[in-house]
Protein backbone atom coordinates (compact mmCIF):
# COMPACT_ATOMS: atom_id res chain seq x y z
CA UNK A 1 0.00 0.00 0.00
CA UNK A 2 0.74 3.80 -0.80
CA UNK A 3 2.08 5.93 1.95
CA UNK A 4 -1.17 7.71 3.69
CA UNK A 5 0.85 10.08 5.59
CA UNK A 6 0.37 13.45 3.44
CA UNK A 7 -3.37 12.31 2.95
CA UNK A 8 -5.96 13.83 5.23
CA UNK A 9 -9.53 12.87 4.90
CA UNK A 10 -12.89 13.01 6.87
CA UNK A 11 -16.09 10.95 6.70
CA UNK A 12 -19.54 13.13 7.00
CA UNK A 13 -22.65 12.19 5.71
CA UNK A 14 -25.26 9.23 6.52
CA UNK A 15 -24.36 5.69 7.38
CA UNK A 16 -25.99 4.36 3.74
CA UNK A 17 -24.28 7.10 2.39
CA UNK A 18 -21.20 8.60 3.58
CA UNK A 19 -19.33 11.26 2.06
CA UNK A 20 -15.37 11.08 1.76
CA UNK A 21 -13.70 14.63 1.58
CA UNK A 22 -10.36 15.03 0.80
CA UNK A 23 -8.72 17.71 3.16
CA UNK A 24 -4.91 17.58 2.18
CA UNK A 25 -2.73 15.53 -0.43
CA UNK A 26 0.21 16.09 -2.10
CA UNK A 27 -0.30 13.24 -4.56
CA UNK A 28 -3.04 12.24 -6.50
CA UNK A 29 -2.00 7.96 -6.26
CA UNK A 30 -1.55 8.49 -2.76
CA UNK A 31 -4.88 10.21 -2.20
CA UNK A 32 -7.15 7.62 -4.73
CA UNK A 33 -5.47 4.67 -2.85
CA UNK A 34 -6.76 6.65 0.84
CA UNK A 35 -9.96 7.07 -0.32
CA UNK A 36 -10.13 3.20 -1.42
CA UNK A 37 -8.84 2.31 1.65
CA UNK A 38 -11.42 3.98 3.68
CA UNK A 39 -14.21 2.69 1.44
CA UNK A 40 -13.22 -0.82 1.93
CA UNK A 41 -13.17 -0.39 5.65
CA UNK A 42 -16.90 1.13 5.05
CA UNK A 43 -18.11 -1.60 3.02
CA UNK A 44 -15.84 -4.52 4.75
CA UNK A 45 -18.56 -5.06 7.73
CA UNK A 46 -21.30 -3.30 6.88
CA UNK A 47 -24.04 -4.47 3.53
CA UNK A 48 -26.48 -1.59 4.57
CA UNK A 49 -23.61 1.11 2.53
CA UNK A 50 -25.33 1.85 -0.52
CA UNK A 51 -22.65 4.22 -1.68
CA UNK A 52 -19.46 6.67 -0.73
CA UNK A 53 -19.82 9.95 -2.06
CA UNK A 54 -16.02 11.32 -2.61
CA UNK A 55 -15.82 15.47 -2.87
CA UNK A 56 -11.68 15.19 -3.95
CA UNK A 57 -11.35 18.83 -2.69
CA UNK A 58 -7.44 19.71 -3.82
CA UNK A 59 -6.97 16.87 -5.83
CA UNK A 60 -9.72 16.05 -8.22
CA UNK A 61 -6.78 13.88 -10.03
CA UNK A 62 -7.59 11.47 -6.94
CA UNK A 63 -11.60 10.97 -8.05
CA UNK A 64 -10.60 10.62 -11.55
CA UNK A 65 -8.10 7.82 -10.97
CA UNK A 66 -10.72 5.51 -9.04
CA UNK A 67 -13.08 5.91 -12.20
CA UNK A 68 -10.92 4.87 -14.31
CA UNK A 69 -9.91 2.35 -11.99
CA UNK A 70 -13.34 1.04 -12.37
CA UNK A 71 -14.05 1.44 -8.42
CA UNK A 72 -16.58 4.81 -9.01
CA UNK A 73 -18.42 6.71 -11.52
CA UNK A 74 -19.96 9.71 -12.22
CA UNK A 75 -23.74 10.47 -11.59
CA UNK A 76 -25.67 14.02 -11.55
CA UNK A 77 -21.91 15.79 -11.23
CA UNK A 78 -20.58 13.47 -8.03
CA UNK A 79 -18.10 10.73 -7.67
CA UNK A 80 -19.52 7.55 -6.60
CA UNK A 81 -17.70 4.80 -4.81
CA UNK A 82 -19.90 1.85 -5.00
CA UNK A 83 -19.30 -1.61 -3.10
CA UNK A 84 -20.05 -3.53 -5.86
CA UNK A 85 -17.22 -1.63 -8.41
CA UNK A 86 -15.49 -1.30 -5.07
CA UNK A 87 -14.69 -4.76 -4.80
CA UNK A 88 -14.01 -5.96 -7.67
CA UNK A 89 -10.66 -3.71 -8.10
CA UNK A 90 -8.41 -6.75 -8.30
CA UNK A 91 -5.32 -4.38 -7.10
CA UNK A 92 -6.64 -3.55 -3.69
CA UNK A 93 -6.37 -7.50 -2.40
CA UNK A 94 -4.31 -8.88 -5.32
CA UNK A 95 -0.15 -8.18 -4.59
CA UNK A 96 0.50 -9.84 -7.91
CA UNK A 97 -3.17 -8.90 -9.49
CA UNK A 98 -2.58 -9.71 -13.34
CA UNK A 99 -4.43 -8.87 -16.63
CA UNK A 100 -7.02 -11.98 -18.04
CA UNK A 101 -4.70 -14.38 -19.73
CA UNK A 102 -5.52 -14.26 -23.42
CA UNK A 103 -7.98 -16.75 -24.18
CA UNK A 104 -7.12 -20.01 -26.68
CA UNK A 105 -9.19 -23.33 -26.69
CA UNK A 106 -7.37 -26.48 -26.23
CA UNK A 107 -7.59 -30.21 -25.25
CA UNK A 108 -6.64 -32.36 -22.10
CA UNK A 109 -7.84 -35.72 -21.18
CA UNK A 110 -10.23 -35.62 -24.24
CA UNK A 111 -12.14 -32.03 -22.38
CA UNK A 112 -12.05 -29.15 -24.31
CA UNK A 113 -11.05 -25.66 -22.39
CA UNK A 114 -9.34 -22.78 -22.34
CA UNK A 115 -5.24 -22.34 -21.69
CA UNK A 116 -4.69 -22.07 -18.28
CA UNK A 117 -2.10 -19.35 -17.15
CA UNK A 118 1.22 -20.35 -14.99
CA UNK A 119 -0.15 -20.94 -11.20
CA UNK A 120 1.53 -17.77 -9.51
CA UNK A 121 3.86 -17.93 -6.38
CA UNK A 122 4.03 -16.56 -3.29
CA UNK A 123 1.47 -14.74 -1.03
CA UNK A 124 -1.73 -14.22 -3.52
CA UNK A 125 -4.52 -12.33 -1.69
CA UNK A 126 -4.54 -10.33 1.47
CA UNK A 127 -8.10 -8.91 3.37
CA UNK A 128 -8.40 -7.26 7.12
CA UNK A 129 -11.10 -8.90 8.64
CA UNK A 130 -12.54 -6.28 11.44
CA UNK A 131 -14.43 -8.68 13.53
CA UNK A 132 -11.27 -10.57 13.95
CA UNK A 133 -8.74 -8.23 14.39
CA UNK A 134 -6.92 -9.81 11.90
CA UNK A 135 -5.22 -10.14 8.73
CA UNK A 136 -6.21 -12.84 6.52
CA UNK A 137 -4.07 -13.66 3.90
CA UNK A 138 -3.66 -16.85 0.89
CA UNK A 139 -0.46 -17.83 -0.03
CA UNK A 140 1.02 -20.71 -1.98
CA UNK A 141 3.21 -23.75 -0.25
CA UNK A 142 6.45 -22.27 -1.47
CA UNK A 143 7.85 -22.22 2.38
CA UNK A 144 10.63 -24.21 4.34
CA UNK A 145 8.15 -26.79 6.62
CA UNK A 146 5.24 -25.85 4.36
CA UNK A 147 4.91 -29.90 3.30
CA UNK A 148 5.81 -31.15 7.32
CA UNK A 149 2.52 -28.52 8.02
CA UNK A 150 0.73 -30.13 5.71
CA UNK A 151 0.98 -33.60 6.32
CA UNK A 152 0.20 -33.03 10.19
CA UNK A 153 -3.04 -31.47 8.96
CA UNK A 154 -3.32 -34.71 6.72
CA UNK A 155 -2.61 -37.13 9.61
CA UNK A 156 -4.98 -35.32 12.30
CA UNK A 157 -8.45 -37.40 12.64
CA UNK A 158 -10.90 -35.00 12.19
CA UNK A 159 -9.19 -33.60 8.87
CA UNK A 160 -8.43 -37.39 7.94
CA UNK A 161 -12.23 -38.42 8.24
CA UNK A 162 -12.74 -36.38 5.50
CA UNK A 163 -9.92 -36.34 2.97
CA UNK A 164 -9.15 -39.57 3.37
CA UNK A 165 -5.19 -38.49 2.89
CA UNK A 166 -3.26 -39.98 5.43
CA UNK A 167 0.07 -40.71 5.15
CA UNK A 168 4.18 -39.81 5.54
CA UNK A 169 6.28 -37.04 4.30
CA UNK A 170 6.86 -38.52 1.12
CA UNK A 171 3.91 -39.05 0.26
CA UNK A 172 2.59 -35.67 0.87
CA UNK A 173 5.39 -33.99 -0.97
CA UNK A 174 4.81 -36.32 -3.94
CA UNK A 175 0.79 -35.36 -3.30
CA UNK A 176 1.73 -31.23 -3.55
CA UNK A 177 4.12 -31.94 -6.26
CA UNK A 178 1.73 -33.64 -8.46
CA UNK A 179 -1.17 -30.99 -7.69
CA UNK A 180 1.83 -27.86 -8.27
CA UNK A 181 2.55 -29.18 -11.72
CA UNK A 182 -0.96 -29.53 -12.53
CA UNK A 183 -2.44 -26.41 -14.15
CA UNK A 184 -6.01 -27.02 -13.32
CA UNK A 185 -5.22 -27.64 -9.52
CA UNK A 186 -3.87 -24.00 -6.98
CA UNK A 187 -3.34 -25.65 -3.55
CA UNK A 188 -3.17 -22.79 -0.88
CA UNK A 189 -2.41 -21.92 2.48
CA UNK A 190 -4.76 -19.43 4.58
CA UNK A 191 -3.36 -17.50 6.98
CA UNK A 192 -4.28 -15.33 9.95
CA UNK A 193 -1.57 -12.92 10.73
CA UNK A 194 0.60 -14.52 8.49
CA UNK A 195 0.08 -18.09 10.06
CA UNK A 196 -1.33 -20.95 7.74
CA UNK A 197 -4.48 -22.23 9.57
CA UNK A 198 -6.00 -24.47 6.80
CA UNK A 199 -5.53 -25.82 3.33
CA UNK A 200 -7.44 -25.31 0.12
CA UNK A 201 -7.18 -26.73 -3.57
CA UNK A 202 -8.81 -24.70 -6.15
CA UNK A 203 -9.30 -26.49 -9.31
CA UNK A 204 -10.73 -25.14 -13.13
CA UNK A 205 -14.06 -27.35 -13.24
CA UNK A 206 -14.03 -27.55 -16.50
CA UNK A 207 -10.88 -30.07 -16.74
CA UNK A 208 -11.84 -31.61 -12.91
CA UNK A 209 -13.79 -34.66 -12.33
CA UNK A 210 -16.32 -32.41 -11.55
CA UNK A 211 -16.53 -31.46 -15.03
CA UNK A 212 -18.53 -34.03 -16.92
CA UNK A 213 -20.96 -34.28 -14.02
CA UNK A 214 -22.72 -30.88 -14.75
CA UNK A 215 -22.70 -28.03 -17.51
CA UNK A 216 -19.21 -26.88 -16.83
CA UNK A 217 -18.61 -23.35 -18.20
CA UNK A 218 -14.51 -22.61 -19.24
CA UNK A 219 -14.24 -20.12 -16.32
CA UNK A 220 -16.32 -22.11 -13.16
CA UNK A 221 -14.05 -22.64 -10.49
CA UNK A 222 -13.84 -24.88 -7.62
CA UNK A 223 -12.34 -25.38 -4.56
CA UNK A 224 -12.11 -28.28 -1.28
CA UNK A 225 -11.15 -26.84 2.43
CA UNK A 226 -9.25 -28.65 5.57
CA UNK A 227 -8.90 -26.44 8.52
CA UNK A 228 -6.02 -27.81 10.38
CA UNK A 229 -6.06 -25.82 13.09
CA UNK A 230 -8.71 -26.88 16.07
CA UNK A 231 -8.95 -23.23 17.25
CA UNK A 232 -9.50 -21.44 13.76
CA UNK A 233 -12.97 -23.10 13.39
CA UNK A 234 -16.65 -21.59 13.89
CA UNK A 235 -18.52 -19.25 12.53
CA UNK A 236 -16.47 -16.18 13.30
CA UNK A 237 -13.83 -17.71 10.85
CA UNK A 238 -15.77 -19.11 8.64
CA UNK A 239 -17.22 -16.05 8.20
CA UNK A 240 -13.69 -14.61 7.16
CA UNK A 241 -11.82 -17.26 5.29
CA UNK A 242 -15.03 -19.05 2.86
CA UNK A 243 -16.26 -15.44 1.47
CA UNK A 244 -12.74 -14.18 1.06
CA UNK A 245 -11.90 -17.58 -0.54
CA UNK A 246 -14.70 -16.42 -3.28
CA UNK A 247 -13.52 -12.77 -3.22
CA UNK A 248 -10.00 -13.87 -4.88
CA UNK A 249 -11.35 -16.47 -6.96
CA UNK A 250 -13.62 -13.31 -8.56
CA UNK A 251 -10.77 -11.05 -8.60
CA UNK A 252 -8.09 -13.65 -10.09
CA UNK A 253 -10.09 -13.90 -13.21
CA UNK A 254 -12.55 -11.68 -14.23
CA UNK A 255 -14.60 -13.99 -16.45
CA UNK A 256 -15.44 -16.16 -13.83
CA UNK A 257 -19.14 -16.53 -13.32
CA UNK A 258 -19.56 -18.79 -11.00
CA UNK A 259 -17.84 -20.89 -8.35
CA UNK A 260 -19.26 -24.76 -7.89
CA UNK A 261 -18.36 -27.12 -4.85
CA UNK A 262 -18.63 -30.70 -3.76
CA UNK A 263 -19.06 -31.53 -0.23
CA UNK A 264 -20.76 -34.82 0.57
CA UNK A 265 -23.91 -34.78 0.33
CA UNK A 266 -24.92 -36.14 4.05
CA UNK A 267 -21.82 -33.15 5.50
CA UNK A 268 -24.76 -31.15 6.82
CA UNK A 269 -22.84 -28.37 8.77
CA UNK A 270 -20.29 -27.90 5.60
CA UNK A 271 -23.53 -27.52 3.65
CA UNK A 272 -25.65 -25.02 5.99
CA UNK A 273 -22.32 -23.16 6.14
CA UNK A 274 -22.06 -22.84 2.03
CA UNK A 275 -25.84 -21.87 2.43
CA UNK A 276 -25.66 -19.27 4.90
CA UNK A 277 -22.43 -17.85 2.43
CA UNK A 278 -24.72 -17.80 -0.53
CA UNK A 279 -24.47 -21.28 -2.38
CA UNK A 280 -27.16 -23.14 -3.62
CA UNK A 281 -27.41 -26.54 -3.76
CA UNK A 282 -28.17 -27.07 -7.65
CA UNK A 283 -27.62 -30.63 -8.29
CA UNK A 284 -26.47 -34.16 -6.43
CA UNK A 285 -23.70 -35.80 -7.99
CA UNK A 286 -22.12 -39.07 -8.10
CA UNK A 287 -18.32 -39.96 -7.91
CA UNK A 288 -17.04 -43.24 -7.24
CA UNK A 289 -16.28 -42.68 -3.61
CA UNK A 290 -19.35 -40.33 -2.84
CA UNK A 291 -22.35 -38.73 -3.37
CA UNK A 292 -22.22 -35.05 -3.65
CA UNK A 293 -24.22 -32.00 -3.10
CA UNK A 294 -23.02 -29.33 -6.21
CA UNK A 295 -23.48 -25.79 -5.04
CA UNK A 296 -22.94 -23.22 -6.80
CA UNK A 297 -22.16 -19.01 -6.38
CA UNK A 298 -22.56 -16.49 -8.87
CA UNK A 299 -20.53 -13.45 -9.28
CA UNK A 300 -23.65 -11.45 -10.17
CA UNK A 301 -24.69 -11.87 -6.28
CA UNK A 302 -21.52 -12.26 -4.96
CA UNK A 303 -20.87 -8.57 -5.76
CA UNK A 304 -24.59 -7.05 -5.93
CA UNK A 305 -25.39 -8.36 -2.17
CA UNK A 306 -22.11 -7.70 -0.92
CA UNK A 307 -21.34 -11.47 -0.18
CA UNK A 308 -18.20 -10.53 1.52
CA UNK A 309 -20.05 -9.37 4.56
CA UNK A 310 -21.06 -11.60 7.35
CA UNK A 311 -24.65 -12.31 7.21
CA UNK A 312 -25.30 -10.43 4.19
CA UNK A 313 -26.83 -13.74 2.72
CA UNK A 314 -29.71 -13.78 4.42
CA UNK A 315 -33.06 -13.19 3.42
CA UNK A 316 -33.45 -9.40 3.30
CA UNK A 317 -36.58 -7.87 2.36
CA UNK A 318 -35.21 -4.28 2.00
CA UNK A 319 -35.09 -2.91 -1.39
CA UNK A 320 -32.10 -2.27 -3.08
CA UNK A 321 -31.53 1.21 -5.17
CA UNK A 322 -32.15 0.00 -9.08
CA UNK A 323 -28.93 1.99 -9.82
CA UNK A 324 -26.88 -0.06 -7.18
Amino acid sequence: MRDENTVRLSVAGEAKEPVLRLEAASHAGAAAEALLRRAEALTAADAGVTRILVEPGPCPEAAARLVAEGAARRADGRVEILPGLLWQVAQGWLPQARPPFPELPTISHGRRHPLRPEAPEGLLYRREIPWLGQSLSFRTLTEPGDVALFSRWMNDDRVAAIWDERGDLDRHRAYLEGLQADPHMLPLFGCLDDKPFAYFELYWAKENRLGPLYAAEDYDRGWHVAVGEEGVRGRRYVSAWLPSLMHFLFLDEPRTRRIVGEPRADHAQQIRNLHGSGFSTVATVDFPHKRAALVMLTRDHFFRDRLWVPGAAAADATPRPAAV
